[in-house]
């Protein structure tokens, strides 16, 4: 009888026991394939054409790793104030990706500069060649190959800077002594200079208007989105369409974040990047659009250059070529060379 109890017993401690290995088995399996949760910061709001990108990739890299890692998107500088916060927390992987201009990433690659250099591209389509080509590529290898811990996944469009005042502007002799308010930078400041314009600095894109107003200055530079959405074409009705400037947006990765990630899923997560490139220029050509006909209701004035005035422009920056794109002659050749 005692020998019948310790038998059974027995059988129930061994059944137990692989109940209890079972049970971790299956925890441990669970633990396993528990998504990862990776964190995007976006300083503009839900819905500009950065912000859906940002989404887009999210959506793509969940789909595509089978939900292995999920992408959390916090747009209106929810997670970093600005851009400069936003490539501080990257660099520490407190953060695993953000979208920013390229502009501050030039202070690890300086090359960078060569491709914000004011009237160096001829149009959109030029500058996408030149950015999906070896010039644009070999800078996010850089990027990917500095100190920084950064990676460049791929570029996006933040449309064209240009003039608008409250008087008509079409020609660099209509910007001659006036006041322009520029981006805080040397080279946004020298620009104005050399088209006999007063650049003027510190105020914020969100104070531009009453400055414009209140007479503090004559006008300023800016995307058409922009122009329209803060209100300024509503003090400032002639929009220039010079494109000065063509400063495009590129996503950046952490990887100190990604080492949590593996090499495959890496992998595909730089496929999702490229592959929302083209999906966010469509969303770029259709805000523009969208903020063009507010515009023109209004009753502004949107001038487009002739090819002799913009000719009058560019030339207007050689001294700017000497003094920033001396250093980067190949780079420049390169480009211009570029269809």
């Amino acid at each position: 009888m005692n020998r019948t109890i310790h038998i059974r017993a027995l059988i129930s401690a061994i059944a137990l026991s692989s109940s209890l290995i079972c049970s971790c088995a299956r925890n441990t399996s669970s633990i396993s394939k528990r998504p990862i949760t990776l964190r995007l910061s976006e300083v503009h709001s839900r819905g500009y054409p950065t912000a859906l990108a940002d989404e887009e990739f999210a959506r793509l890299v969940e789909e595509k790793t089978e939900g292995r890692v999920r992408i959390e998107v916090r747009t209106g500088g929810a997670l970093a104030e600005n851009e400069i916060d936003s490539i501080a927390a990257l660099k520490l992987g407190d953060l695993a990706f953000s979208r920013v201009s390229v502009a501050p990433v030039a202070e690890y690659v300086p090359k960078i500069n060569a491709i914000m250099l004011p009237y160096i591209y001829r149009s959109q389509e030029h500058m996408w060649n030149v950015l999906n080509g070896k010039i644009g590529q070999d800078i996010l290898s850089e990027i990917e190959q500095s100190p920084t811990g950064l990676m460049g996944l791929c570029y996006y469009d933040g449309g064209a800077r240009n003039f608008y005042m409250k008087g008509t502007v079409r020609s660099p002799k209509d910007l001659a002594g006036k006041r322009i308010r520029v981006q805080n930078g040397s080279m946004q400041s020298d620009m104005c200079k050399a088209l006999g314009a007063t650049p003027v600095t510190g105020i914020g894109m969100s104070h531009v208007r009453a400055a414009i107003e209140e007479g503090l200055i004559d006008g300023a530079e800016n995307n058409l989105p922009t122009y329209q959405s803060s209100g300024d074409y509503l003090s400032a009705p002639c929009y220039l369409l010079d494109s000065h400037t063509r400063i495009p947006e590129i996503l950046l990765a952490s990887k100190k974040a990604l080492t949590r990630v593996s090499p495959d899923d890496i992998a595909i997560i730089r496929k999702c990047a490229k592959e929302t490139q083209q999906f966010e220029i469509q969303k770029w050509l259709e805000q523009e659009r969208a903020s063009e006909q507010i515009v023109r209701n209004n009753g502004n004035e949107i001038i487009k250059p002739s090819p002799e005035v913009q000719a009058e422009f560019q030339n207007a920056m050689t001294p700017l070529y000497q003094k920033y794109g001396s250093q980067y002659s190949d780079i420049l050749t390169a480009i211009k060379n570029t269809n």
